[in-house]
């Protein structure tokens, strides 16, 4: 039986960011992170668009706020201590016509409350950032926003935390727990505090544990074209305005860490929570579940679930992916696309009782475990903070009982 002060389930960027955090405030403590897969960050934090967000769409009060803005700094801070990759080439937001206009002011009152830099741009402000943007009147630029290599940020973490003295376990699946005592499918642990970190899988963990039972994960699936005609067609990232009503940020461009051009993601509702492509990990219970709560959704058309499918689904098709992404650049190639990159999987969660989706984090737990859920972007930007935050709770619930 192996014994930790601390046991991380799940080897993506909040587990090995709060693996950081404790060892920098406890070097003698024991912790280790136990994770399903061959190598870290297999998931949705090796598969995101590696864009760090600068933090204005989200309201004041949330904790998406709260981190976006500083994660966003430490994330840059951490590449270039690191030589990490880096493309500091900001973001414009554009509009496409009078009502949308509203939107962006919107998210300039957002940026202003929480502090952080976004720049009114005309037209010929904004062609001086990239000549192939288009926009109705004006458009925001945010200087900070920036993109990174995902798995290369996450690897970077990994080997900091390794020479640090945290184990890390492939291969290893969370399957239950009694007490201390956690079985998994390469043996027994042991652990004083546990840490939820598991992504598409941390409600089921948590259920197990008497928390998140209000909540379940509906998964959506995020595919990206790649540009291969050039990298020179687009300068800088370019997004549309949002429905601020649901967590999806629409398909926009994204200028990758090395020059690459890309669009997406989708939000296409998945039937089990790593449905990546095909029947490729199905598993029929989850299917069920997951299919159920979806029909439902669809039925009463919860948060505009049906009109979001139906919108979703039709992005499948290529040229249709293509369409909506050409409104926002004044020409591109539309035989420059070539074929989906990998996917991904956003794990995002719904609350059972009023089935809407949840825009925020979520924590819960007591003095024995801690369970993250509804780790969703930007987590990735928010990555270094957020583990600040996260291990604040742990102490004040070994303090007094509860969070």
């Amino acid at each position: 039986m192996k014994k930790y002060n601390y046991l991380i389930i799940g080897g993506g960027i909040i587990g090995l960011t709060v693996a950081r955090e404790l060892k920098e405030r406890f070097h003698d403590k024991a912790i280790a992170i136990i994770e399903k897969e061959p190598k870290i960050a297999c998931h949705a934090s090796g598969r995101n668009s590696g864009v760090l967000h600068a933090g204005f769409y989200y309201t004041k009060d949330s904790l998406k706020a709260k981190f976006t803005r500083d994660g966003n700094r430490a994330l840059r801070d951490f590449c270039k201590k690191h030589g990490l990759k880096i493309n500091e080439c900001g973001k414009l937001v554009v509009a496409k016509n009078e009502y949308e206009l509203s939107g962006l002011e919107e998210l300039k009152r957002r940026a202003e409350l929480n502090g952080v830099v976004l720049d009114w741009v005309n037209e010929k402000e904004m062609h001086d950032i990239d000549p192939n943007a288009r926009t109705f009147k004006k458009a925001l630029f945010s200087p900070n926003t920036a993109t990174v290599d995902p798995l290369e940020v996450c690897n970077a973490l990994m080997n900091e935390n390794i020479r640090n003295g945290v184990e890390i376990h492939f291969n290893t699946k969370f399957i239950q727990y009694e007490g201390k005592k956690i079985l998994t499918s390469n043996g027994i642990y042991e652990a004083d505090h546990i840490i939820n970190c598991a992504g598409l899988f941390a409600d089921k963990i948590a259920h197990q544990y008497g928390f998140g039972l209000d909540y379940t994960i509906i998964p959506f699936k995020g595919l990206y074209l790649k540009y291969k005609k050039n990298k020179e067609d687009i300068k800088t990232n370019i997004y549309p305005v949002p429905n601020l009503k649901n967590p999806f940020l629409g398909v926009h461009f994204t200028k990758t860490f090395n020059g690459d051009i890309k669009i997406g993601p989708t939000a296409i509702p998945a039937f089990w929570r790593e449905h990546y492509n095909g029947f490729q990990n199905f598993k029929l219970n989850e299917f069920l579940q997951i299919f159920l709560k979806e029909s439902e959704l669809f039925l009463r058309n919860s948060f505009h679930f049906r009109s979001l499918a139906f919108e979703e689904i039709k992005k499948y098709r290529k040229t249709s992916f293509i369409k909506l992404a050409l409104q926002l650049v004044k020409k591109m190639d539309v035989e420059g696309f070539g074929d989906f990159l990998k996917p991904g999987i956003r794990a995002q969660l719904l609350n059972k009782r009023s089935n809407e989706l949840v825009q925020d984090f979520v924590i819960e737990g007591d003095q024995h475990s801690t369970h993250i859920l509804n780790a969703v972007s930007p987590a990735f930007t928010c990555s270094i903070p957020f583990a600040k935050y996260v291990v604040d709770l742990i102490l004040k619930k070994c303090s007094i009982g509860v969070i």
